[in-house]
């Protein structure tokens, strides 16, 4: 069973301070954001989203470009480190990102918190939280089901630490199940096997689907009121979850019946790594229909759920991570941005710091990798 967090924080979670080495295309730098409004600022392809992509790091999960972690070290070096330093949930936090492995062997990525050994980074998610916009979050619309299943998989890990866990019990008997399937005419007591991984894939995936949904059902008010606002009222959104199951009787109906398909593809046709959900404005399919502007202000209001929905949770506003998101938007819904975007913090980019001459940001620029204070 997943729990609720019980400790409520002092309101949002804070980076003090960000030390990188060797990451991408920054060799050395030392970032210490404001405790609301800090923009990076500078021309394209100096490195901005390499920082706020660090930045993100820090929560354990993927780069939100989807790079692989042998991507994540400079050229010519054999290995990153970034080190931040931040307060949430009621304590401070001194975080560690290891990036490296063997020459030439396979790069991965290890977390220290307070000088604790986590593993893996993926373990210490929840210790600092973020929510990242980029322009690469329109396959949120766009896109296909995988996208929109590591949204709701992300948030879940990042609010709940024990659904790491699960999920990645999940994906494993998956994969297993796949192995088995795909050799399964010269494999000994097959069937057998076969049902023994049903049973188990029953009693988590249920499990992770309920979750999902749960989350779907927290996060659709917030994103719905948010795009009302962003359109000015004019249009409504709208959220439908597309679920595999209600519990574990009922999966377990949908993988037996589903086993002939399962044989004849050689891979597991059905279950929670199948679901989906889709996002509808005025009752029309926004991945069919929305304008790009539509499909931006959509994917803008569930980040901006997914950051409400995390206060909720935990009582802390995570840091928002802003890539390249202003210059896309209107005046109006740049102010509507700009105005939700107080006492919290964020660290937004931007070719044009011009953007922000109306608010009292800490300012800093991007330069061949190099950040300094404007």
């Amino acid at each position: 069973m997943l729990r609720r967090r019980g400790a409520r924080g002092n309101g949002r979670v804070i980076l003090q301070s960000l030390s990188i080495e060797n990451y991408r295309n920054i060799e050395a730098a030392r970032f210490e954001p404001g405790h609301e409004l800090t923009v990076i600022c500078g021309k394209n392809g100096q490195g901005k989203t390499n920082l706020l992509e660090a930045v993100w790091m820090l929560t354990g999960g993927r780069s939100f470009r989807g790079a692989k972690d042998a991507e994540l070290i400079r050229e010519g070096a054999e290995y990153a480190v970034l080190e931040g330093n931040a307060e949430g949930n009621g304590r401070e936090s001194r975080i560690r990102i290891f990036v490296g492995g063997p020459p030439g062997g396979r790069k991965a990525r290890g977390a220290r918190v307070n000088g604790v050994d986590h593993g893996r980074a993926g373990n210490i998610a929840g210790i600092f939280a973020a929510v990242v916009f980029d322009p690469g979050h329109l396959s949120l619309i766009k896109g296909g089901p995988d996208g929109r299943r590591r949204f709701l998989d992300t948030a879940l890990c990042q609010l709940y630490p024990g659904y790491v866990t699960l999920l990645r019990q999940y994906t494993r008997l998956v994969t297993q199940k796949n192995a088995l399937l795909k050799q399964y005419p010269q494999a000994r007591d097959a069937e057998r096997l076969l049902d023994v991984f049903d049973e188990k894939l029953c009693e988590c995936g249920a499990e992770v689907s309920r979750r999902r949904r749960e989350y779907i059902e927290r996060l659709e008010p917030e994103a719905t009121g948010t795009y009302r606002d962003i359109a000015g009222g004019g249009e409504a959104l709208a959220l439908r979850f597309e679920p595999s199951c209600r519990d574990a009787a009922e999966l377990a109906r949908v993988l037996a019946e589903s086993r002939r398909r399962d044989l004849a593809a050689g891979f597991c046709t059905a279950g929670p790594h199948r679901e989906d959900f889709s996002i509808f404005i005025d009752g029309r399919e926004a991945k069919r229909f929305a304008s790009q502007g539509q499909q931006r202000s959509a994917v803008l209001s569930l980040k901006l759920a997914e950051a409400a929905g995390a206060k909720q949770v935990t009582g802390d506003h995570p840091v928002m991570l802003l890539d390249d998101v202003l210059s896309e938007l209107d005046e109006t819904r740049q102010a509507y941005l700009l105005n939700r975007m107080a006492h919290r913090q964020t660290i937004v980019t931007a070719c044009d710091a011009n953007l922000f001459g109306r608010t009292a940001g800490k300012i800093c620029r991007m330069e061949g990798g190099n950040l300094m204070d404007s």
